[in-house]
């Protein structure tokens, strides 16, 4: 996933709107934290997070090269806050995902296989 992330942020993205590449990173890193987030999972997920939070912002600066971050967190971030958003589409990430864990089922988890009792005469 990193290297998707790195991909996506490379220099040749740069002629795409910050809201293009927030919405591409959302949708691919949200597909991703649902596929495992039946696991234990959510510290990988921040830290997904962090380094595309890290990844988008030199985005940022790199397209505008004369930005300070004070001016980057005016522009581009929620008032108030790092939470990078433009046009109304916010950097949720991977994270945003809740994290559901399976429900234990006891010791003796029923098998689907189990023989019925015709199919056990027949074969004995």
């Amino acid at each position: 996933m990193k290297d998707k992330v790195k991909a996506k942020t490379y220099r040749s993205t740069r002629n795409m709107s910050l809201a293009e590449l927030l919405v591409d990173l959302n949708r691919t890193l949200r597909r991703w934290a649902n596929y495992f987030r039946h696991g234990v999972s959510k510290d990988v997920c921040t830290t997904i997070d962090s380094l595309a939070w890290g990844r988008i912002a030199n985005w940022i600066f790199r397209k505008h090269s004369r930005l300070s971050r004070q001016e980057m967190r005016r522009r581009f971030c929620l008032p108030g806050t790092w939470k990078i958003a433009h046009d109304g589409i916010e950097f949720t990430g991977a994270a945003s995902v809740a994290v559901t864990r399976y429900r234990y089922r006891g010791a003796k988890i029923p098998t689907p296989w189990t023989p019925t009792p015709a199919a056990a005469q027949a074969s004995g």
